[in-house]
């Protein structure tokens, strides 16, 4: 059994959590001996909670929940992975579930019955109240990519009509309701948005002075249907703490926060990264292993398909390979650079991309820099492997460094071409960038130094 004496549950949490990872079931059996530890850790540290939970597995976390109360479960599920959360919702009673469910807000509980296949959701949403059910489903008519998919429906919104005085009135009465007041959105008799204000400017108005005198209008707003890409970029180019979400009559249905724009990004950067590398950009490392394999070998095998013209390139010039065996030691060096010297483009290309800072105009300019970058670099890193490849064979030091310079050359021409071909093609620019990358400095780097190699050597 472990023996713990600490002061605070946050002092308790960062033991277990820490002793979770190396010995699960001893924590487990902690937990279960201690229900009023857990209790009070879990109403200090939803956070933490969370943490120890994943460490323990389903099993576990759905017994240590079902010990809570549901709003301090709701807390806890809302800081775990949304698909373990669903799990444990899943082996909950029904009833119990529907509770838990009840207690988180709107978004939080679609984020996690979203995990769910359409059975089990519909169970769940059958049991759950008819006002909350409803405003989780319509949630989830959202994609989950969209603003309509991540914004929240609790919203200070205020009739025009009132004065700053009577809307600070009315904002601290909404005040245990709401989690975030950085904006107060004006509405008309119809519900269509017509202005917004800062909390803070709306505290330090006179009280008597009209919201329709102060308020920012016509603001700044997304359809449930935007992009979280597009959501993330007008948050950042207005500078903006929110954004509120309107309907196609601009009524007004809710907001997108910063802490989900900040998620918006963290998972667009993922998956951009994952697909970029021929992964499935929804693929985690907790996705099935039949779902992953069929995320990943389809682009595999077009990799396999694009590379044997690059066998066909060497295979027919295995005569200098012969007369000159070193470069079969030396070649995999000058494909390595090149591959180095193309991901380090391609990275900097979709990075400027995912910030549309790279405007149709610009695109030679760019290009035309990325080339003199790898002319440079190669200048400097050819002359390195010249010397490198002395060391081994000066009969071919000439050929090692030339395939390097070139190769440099291609392969950052390459890294920053492939995205933005595929941006003009109307195709993600991330989609599988790395694997024509790569396959265009292997040609360059084995078949094109083998090439130089049979005109000079």
């Amino acid at each position: 059994m472990v023996r713990l004496r600490l002061r605070t549950p946050r002092d308790l949490a960062t033991r277990l959590r820490a002793r979770a990872r190396s010995d699960p079931r001893r924590v487990e059996e902690y937990l279960g001996a201690h229900p009023h530890e857990w209790e009070a850790l879990a109403a200090a540290d939803p956070h933490d909670a969370a943490d120890i939970l994943e460490e323990l597995g389903e099993d576990a976390a759905t017994e240590l929940i079902a010990d809570l109360d549901p709003a301090e479960a709701a807390e806890v599920l809302d800081e775990m992975r949304p698909d373990l959360a669903a799990d444990v919702l899943m082996e909950l009673d029904p009833m119990a579930a529907a509770d838990v469910l009840a207690a988180m807000q709107p978004e939080e509980a679609a984020d996690v019955i979203g995990e769910l296949d359409d059975d089990d959701r519909h169970q769940l949403l059958a049991a759950m109240d008819d006002v909350v059910s409803n405003q989780v489903a319509a949630l989830l008519s959202y994609p989950p990519d969209s603003a309509g998919g991540l914004m929240t429906t609790d919203v200070a919104a205020l009739p025009i009509g009132l004065t700053a005085g009577e809307a600070i009135e009315v904002v601290r009465r909404l005040h245990d309701e709401l989690e975030d007041l950085s904006y107060v959105y004006i509405t008309d008799d119809d519900k269509k948005l017509v202005g917004v204000l800062s909390f803070r400017d709306l505290v330090f108005n006179r009280p008597g002075v009209g919201l329709d005198e102060v308020m920012v209008h016509n603001p700044v707003s997304a359809t449930p249907l935007t992009d979280r890409e597009d959501v993330a970029e007008l948050t950042q180019r207005y500078n903006l703490f929110g954004i509120p979400v309107v309907d196609d009559d601009g009524r007004l249905l809710g907001m997108v926060n910063t802490e989900a724009v900040l998620e918006a990004v963290q998972a667009e950067a993922s998956e951009d990264f994952a697909a970029s590398v021929g992964a499935g950009p929804t693929e985690t490392a907790y996705t099935s292993v039949n779902r992953s394999v069929r995320n990943r070998v389809p682009w595999l095998a077009v990799n396999l398909t694009l590379a044997l013209g690059n066998l066909f390139v060497m295979k027919s010039q295995t005569d200098i390979i012969t007369e000159y065996p070193s470069l079969a030691i030396l070649m995999p060096l000058v494909a390595t650079l090149g591959g180095n010297a193309g991901g380090q483009s391609l990275a900097v290309i979709i990075r400027a991309l995912a910030t549309d800072d790279v405007p149709r105009n610009e695109i030679s300019g760019i290009l035309g820099r990325q080339v003199a970058i790898g002319a440079l670099a190669g200048v400097i890193v050819g002359a390195l492997a010249f010397g490198v490849a002395f060391l081994f064979d000066p009969a071919v030091a000439f050929v090692v460094g030339l395939g390097a310079f070139v190769n440099l050359v291609i392969a950052t021409l390459a890294g920053s071409a492939i995205p933005l071909l595929l941006r003009a093609w109307g195709l993600d620019p991330a989609l599988a960038s790395n694997i024509f990358v790569t396959l265009i400095t292997d040609l360059a780097g084995f078949g094109g130094f083998l090439l130089i190699a049979s005109a000079l050597l």
